[in-house]
C-alpha cells in the first residue's frame, strides 16, 4: 500500500487572505465555498490541496516544513513578482554564477524557497 500527501495545512490568522496570497503564487482559482471570516480556505492544486486553517497562535521559531517553488520562468522574475504579492525576501543565496535560491515569507511568516526553473538548471550543467 502506498500514501499520498493529499492535503498540506497551515496555522494561519486570516485563512481566506492567505489563502489568496497563495492563490496567486500558484496561479489557480479560489474555490467557489471559501468565503472571508471562514475558519479554513484551501487552494488546490494539480497534485495536492493547501488548507489553512484558522489558529491564533503566534508563529514561534523557524519553519520545521517548508514549500520550494521551482518556477516556470526565471527566478529572479518570479522573485520580484512574489514581492508585489506581499512575499519578503528572508535569505539570499544567489550566487554570481547565476546557482542558488532565495528564501522568503509569505504574508504571515511562513517560509519557503524560490529555486532556479528547470531551464536555468540546464544551462549551468
Amino acid at each position: 500500500m502506498t500514501s499520498h500527501v493529499r492535503t498540506v495545512t497551515f496555522d494561519s490568522h486570516n485563512p481566506y487572505e492567505l489563502a489568496g496570497f497563495w492563490l496567486q503564487v500558484l496561479r489557480t482559482e479560489r474555490p467557489d465555498d471559501d468565503h472571508p471570516g471562514d475558519p479554513y480556505a484551501s487552494v488546490p492544486t494539480e497534485s495536492m490541496t493547501f488548507l489553512f486553517e484558522q489558529n491564533n497562535d503566534g508563529k514561534a521559531g523557524k519553519n520545521r516544513l517548508h514549500l520550494d517553488l521551482e518556477p516556470d520562468g526565471p527566478r529572479d522574475e518570479e522573485v520580484a513578482w512574489l514581492l508585489t504579492l506581499g512575499a519578503t525576501i528572508g535569505a539570499d543565496f544567489r550566487n554570481p554564477d547565476g546557482t542558488g535560491w532565495v528564501v522568503m515569507h509569505d504574508p504571515e511568516g511562513n517560509e519557503f524557497c524560490v529555486l532556479r526553473s528547470a531551464t536555468e538548471r540546464a544551462a549551468t550543467s
